[in-house]
C-alpha cells in the first residue's frame, strides 16, 4: 500500500498517534495505520474477514479526530473494504 501511494506521489503519513478521551480523560493511545493527503485514515488488515471490532476501532479514530472519512481494507483471503464517515455535527 505504501508502495503506491509514494508511486503515485500522494502525500501520507505512517504510524499517526491518535490520543483517545472519554469525558476530558485521555483512555488511550493508539496508532493510525495510515492518514493520506491530512484527510482519510486507513486502517489495513490482513484477516479472513472483517468483524465489526475493526470497525468500530475505525470509527473511534474519526471520532477521536477533526477527520471524517476512513478507509479499513482488508487482505486477507477474500479482500475486502470498508468506508466509515463520521461528520463533525456528531462530534
Amino acid at each position: 500500500m505504501v508502495e503506491e501511494l509514494r508511486a503515485r506521489s500522494i502525500t501520507f503519513r505512517q504510524q499517526v498517534p491518535v490520543k483517545v478521551y472519554y469525558r476530558n480523560v485521555m483512555v488511550g493511545d493508539y496508532f493510525a495505520d495510515l492518514l493520506v493527503d491530512d484527510k482519510v485514515i486507513v486502517e489495513l488488515k490482513c484477516t479472513a474477514s472483517l468483524t465489526m471490532e475493526h470497525e468500530c476501532q475505525l470509527i473511534n479514530y474519526l471520532k477521536a479526530t477533526s477527520l471524517e472519512v476512513g478507509l479499513l481494507l482488508n487482505f486477507g483471503t477474500k479482500p475486502q473494504i470498508r468506508r466509515k464517515i463520521y461528520t463533525k455535527d456528531r462530534k
